[in-house]
């Protein structure tokens, strides 16, 4: 992905963060290159991925009072 922002006359006076979030880039002035990388805490056998379900059985309550 390219691209290409030009901020002739960007001035910055006051700068007030209030949350930064999971994922945040916050960057004043001039940049050649970005490189953005992430990475998990959560262990790879914890992740569900894809939807799997079953259908209900007609006759058949998951209440026992119904």
């Amino acid at each position: 992905m390219y691209y290409n922002v030009n901020n002739w006359c960007l001035e910055v006076g006051r700068i007030s963060i209030v949350g930064v979030s999971s994922s945040s880039l916050f960057l004043i002035g001039d940049s050649n290159h970005i490189q953005l990388s992430s990475s998990y805490d959560t262990p790879p056998e914890s992740y569900i991925v894809g939807s799997e379900f079953t259908t209900p059985v007609e006759g058949i309550s998951e209440y026992p009072n119904d």
